[in-house]
């Protein structure tokens, strides 16, 4: 073996996680179930309070999800989980905090 095969097979051994394409796949999936969790939630809360805020901030949740998974798609996978955790969690801290 030359060097730079030992080299090519060490970048190989090296190289541990997911791959880019499972990386966006990954993300989307977990956009789209925590998109179809948001709306169940959405259902549940409108059955006890009806309220604009409720639709709002579970609304805008969900138009976060959609462009988590537009992200994804387009390769912008460390961005996109940042602003689903962020923004997930954001939505339900104004829940708990500021909803009736």
């Amino acid at each position: 073996m030359s060097a730079s095969e030992q080299d090519i097979a060490e970048t190989e051994a090296e190289r541990t996680g997911l791959t880019p394409r499972q990386a966006r796949l990954l993300r989307i999936v977990a956009g789209s179930v925590l998109l179809v969790v948001t709306a169940a939630v959405l259902v549940v809360r409108l059955a006890s309070h009806t309220s604009v805020l409720v639709v709002g901030v579970y609304g805008l949740a969900m138009i976060l999800c959609g462009v988590v998974i537009e992200l994804s798609r387009n390769g912008r996978t460390r961005l996109a989980t940042w602003l689903l955790a962020g923004g997930l969690l954001t939505a339900f801290a104004l829940d708990w905090l500021i909803l009736p």
